[in-house]
């Protein structure tokens, strides 16, 4: 049984039907959910019984828990891993988290770096290489070179061939186009919604989020603190793991399926020509698998 969460977390999760879901299942420790982000709190009481590992070689755990980097991997992470009843989304803590960071904890003011594309690059292959069945980007890259860009492509690449599925957040500029990661046919585009169901501005939109991507909660979430009380953030970023923790939760009680019908179940198997994507229905996708839809 769910403790009730706060409003604002229930309207999340009841505006991509989510909560069905998450009673049937709090995932399994058997499908790993890659995590490419800043290091996470994990003494955090809220992150203490979650399984978390770290991916490859770089640590995941946040020796600064008021860093930029530190407060929003833990962020992020409470969304997918914190205990039920929490106060954040915890969507399926039940599932492995593997962390791989991509944020330094150099920043002491509470900002964010970016990351460059081969940062990100070897973050996926070794969350990948790790036995992620799907990873979690929630981050943005500097100006890429031709040769970063390949690395990049060459990573995505690599996550498709393993049949791993890579959500990704479209960015919070604005802008109306596409990038290297939500371009790639392997790559889950995330735009953020708010509560009432509406795109928000501030997000990225473009063809190929519209054609492939996935319309999730990005408005006033609430979730873990790295370092003090709770605030509620919003864009992208925040709207990317709510579709990452639904399909750790599908693949959990469908372990057998493969990544094409995951993906093709929350897409609910249209085509689609708008440049914004539809809001994911979670429900409805565990209802399309439970039927044997492929």
């Amino acid at each position: 049984m769910i403790d009730a969460p706060p409003a604002s977390t229930a309207a999340a999760l009841e505006l991509v039907r989510l909560g069905p879901l998450m009673t049937l299942s709090s995932g399994s420790a058997e499908i790993g959910v890659g995590l490419v982000d800043g290091p996470v709190a994990v003494d955090h009481p809220d992150l203490v019984t979650a399984r978390i590992l770290p991916a490859g070689d770089d640590a995941g755990a946040s020796s600064r828990s008021g860093s930029g980097a530190c407060v929003h991997g833990t962020f992020v992470a409470g969304i997918l891993a914190a205990r039920r009843g929490s106060g954040a989304p915890a969507i399926c803590p039940g599932c492995t988290l593997l962390v791989r960071p991509i944020f330094r904890e150099t920043e002491p003011d509470g900002s964010l770096p970016t990351a460059t594309p081969d940062d990100v690059g070897r973050a996926i292959v070794e969350c990948v290489n790790a036995g992620a069945r799907v990873v979690n980007l929630s981050a943005a890259t500097g100006a890429p070179t031709t040769r970063l860009e390949g690395s990049l492509r060459q990573a995505l690449d690599h996550a498709a061939r393993r049949r791993a599925l890579v959500v990704a957040a479209a960015g919070n500029q604005a802008t109306l186009g596409s990038s290297e990661i939500t371009r790639h046919p392997g790559v889950i585009a995330v735009v953020a919604y708010d509560l009432d169901g509406q795109p928000m501005d501030q997000s990225n939109f473009g063809r190929s989020p519209g054609r492939r991507g996935l319309g999730a909660p990005g408005d006033g979430i609430v979730s873990l603190a790295a370092d003090g009380s709770p605030a509620p953030r919003a864009g992208t970023s925040a709207a990317a793991p709510f579709i990452t923790g639904a399909i750790a939760l599908l693949w959990s009680l469908f372990p057998t399926a493969d990544a094409g019908s995951v993906r093709r179940a929350l897409s609910h198997g249209l085509r689609r020509t708008t440049v914004i994507p539809p809001l994911m229905d979670a429900q409805a996708a565990y209802e399309l698998l439970a039927r044997g839809f492929r």
